[in-house]
């Protein structure tokens, strides 16, 4: 049996900001964002675009542009971990708002930016299994990444939502299953506490366990792990740009049996390797920002948009989630996969949101600090919103959204 991905698309918010702005506006040289992050632009969220709000409007882009019915699926999770409820799940929402069927399977997952990934996992198994009964999953990566203004990790936030459609009938990639690596530790490089509105994050400590677990899923793949020579390309999890860079690197030093010094011959030889085999799927990263459980499958659209790829070559993903989690893993393009570039390819709404000014994105992050009780309703219309499923605040303490009776 096949197993991969039948369908995938986008949703994120109609505001961004430009990096070069934000750079400016704290007196920082822009080139700290836009080289040492590689981070051009930032998506923001405003209140009435929560996570349920990108979920929805990601997974009907994917059932409607690859003409799937609601009825064909039978199972719907979504990975993230900007829940909006301590007990209800995301996926109800997404449920009701696609019209699922009453016996589809439906929950969240959440480990940090690994929840998607984990929930790609589990939609496999479940195919394979024959439960599915021909049907299909839809897997939604959905998250707002939120930071303190003025902070250290202000500049890599972002939000958004990838929908993917996982099926026995793939028509994009199919997953490789003989070639599999998974790493747990407990660490603490990055979490948020309940009663915490913001993550705290030890971001020089967190790279650090981002590569440790890369490692240790390349060595748990062993002895099927490909030489890197033999990847079209390699995809990683992107909190910010820069990043894919420093896991390419270790990637490549595992794959050489080295360390890299610059300035040297084998520094030019990974130099090469990373422009050809990560960086040019790094733009919507670069874009939209930091969407926790989604920056690796942002990536995946890009390859699928821009590479040229033929059937069964190898590309390889490597998923991470702070506390930590991780795996490694293959895929490989389907033959025909280029005739849906058109009904991936986000570049159409991501040149039409609008740009806000560095004031009025503080102010709207200083709205979604605000505490919204249990009969606070509020108008999208303030913020000028026209998108649908979004958020308009509560009525005894039950979240109400447009489009969404």
């Amino acid at each position: 049996m096949i197993i991969g991905l039948e369908a995938i698309s986008f949703h994120t918010t109609q505001h961004y900001i430009e990096l070069s702005d934000l750079a400016e506006a704290r007196s920082i040289a822009p080139e700290k964002f836009t080289r040492g992050l590689g981070q051009q632009q930032m998506s923001i969220a405003c209140l009435p675009e929560d996570t349920v709000h990108l979920a929805i409007n990601a997974a009907k882009k994917a059932l409607e542009r690859f003409n799937i019915a609601p009825e064909e699926i039978g199972m719907l999770v979504v990975g993230t971990e900007s829940g909006v409820d301590h007990s209800k799940p995301v996926a109800v929402y997404v449920h009701q708002a696609l019209g699922l069927p009453s016996n589809c399977i439906s929950y969240e997952t959440k480990h940090a930016c690994f929840g998607a990934m984990a929930a790609i996992s589990a939609a496999g198994d479940w195919l394979i299994s024959g439960r599915a009964n021909n049907r299909k999953a839809l897997i939604i990566a959905a998250d707002i990444a939120n930071y303190a203004l003025h902070s250290a990790a202000e500049p890599t936030q972002g939000a958004g939502a990838v929908a993917m459609v996982i099926s026995d009938h793939p028509t994009l990639v199919h997953f490789d299953r003989n070639v599999a690596g998974h790493f747990t530790h407990n660490v603490m490089d990055f979490w948020r506490p309940l009663y915490a509105k913001e993550a705290l994050t030890d971001g020089h400590y967190s790279i650090e366990c981002y590569l440790d677990a890369l490692t240790h899923t390349l060595t748990d793949a062993k002895p099927e792990l490909p030489r890197l020579s033999d990847l079209q390309a390699c995809l990683y999890h992107v909190p910010f740009v820069k990043m894919a860079s420093k896991a390419h690197q270790r990637h490549f030093e595992y794959d050489q049996d080295l360390k890299l010094e610059k300035a040297s011959t084998d520094w030019l030889n990974f130099e090469q390797s990373y422009q050809t085999k990560t960086l040019p799927w790094l733009d919507y990263n670069a874009r939209v920002g930091n969407i926790y459980t989604g920056s690796l499958f942002l990536s995946l659209m890009a390859l699928l948009v821009n590479g040229n790829l033929t059937p069964d070559q190898l590309i390889s993903l490597f998923s991470y989630g702070s506390g930590s989690a991780a795996a490694f893993s293959l895929i490989r393009p389907i033959a025909g996969y280029e005739q849906f570039k058109s009904c991936i390819d986000p570049s159409l709404e991501l040149a039409g949101r609008t740009r806000l000014s560095i004031s009025q994105y503080e102010e709207i992050m200083q709205q979604r600090d605000q505490s919204i009780t249990e009969n606070d309703r509020i108008d999208p219309a303030d913020w000028g919103l026209t998108t649908p499923y979004l958020y308009n605040g509560n009525q005894a303490h039950i979240r109400q959204y447009s489009d969404l009776l």
